[in-house]
């Protein structure tokens, strides 16, 4: 049974390795140089500064995820809205992990007064993604043609969002 619990330091080398391969393999996210561990590690400072969920995933006491949000854009207009990012170790795939870390972010975000949650998935050819999401309640509200460069093609991103349930 997978366990998704906080991320804490320890957990960085996987994290990077996770996400690195991601990007080198992948246009889910439209990054194309894969983070180093210094790098996850400002971005762990960053998002804990804010007091923002930083969730893995672990199977037979392996980190197989990773999954976090940010605040969708630094403007104080947007300042209830939070982008999700959940990445997956490829043998991992498929096991109901991503859903799991996507659901350990819904309730955190009801704390920290975020009114809706917002997905950008690259690549809208990445079915699996917007399937988990819509499981989660996401709803898909825009699709950006050809708004990236990567793997010598032109990928879309699907925009999915989902109204947090806090009382307001």
């Amino acid at each position: 049974m997978p366990t998704v619990p906080n991320c804490c330091a320890t957990d960085l080398p996987a994290i990077a390795r996770i996400c690195g391969h991601n990007v080198r393999h992948g246009a889910g996210t439209f990054k194309i140089d894969p983070p180093t561990e210094r790098e996850m590690d400002a971005r762990r400072a960053d998002v804990l500064a804010r007091a923002l969920p930083q969730l893995v995933a672990e199977q037979n006491r392996e980190l197989v995820g990773y999954a976090c949000y940010n605040w969708f854009r630094p403007r104080p207009a947007c300042r209830f809205s939070a982008e999700v990012s959940v990445y997956l170790d490829p043998q991992a795939q498929g096991r109901g992990l991503g859903r799991a870390l996507l659901a350990g972010l819904v309730t955190p975000s009801e704390r920290a007064g975020v009114h809706k949650l917002i997905a950008v998935i690259g690549d809208s050819y990445r079915l699996a993604s917007t399937r988990l999401h819509q499981k989660l309640r996401f709803t898909a509200v825009g699709l950006l043609k050809s708004c990236g460069f990567k793997f010598e093609r032109w990928p879309d991103v699907v925009s999915m969002d989902r109204a947090v349930e806090a009382d307001w």
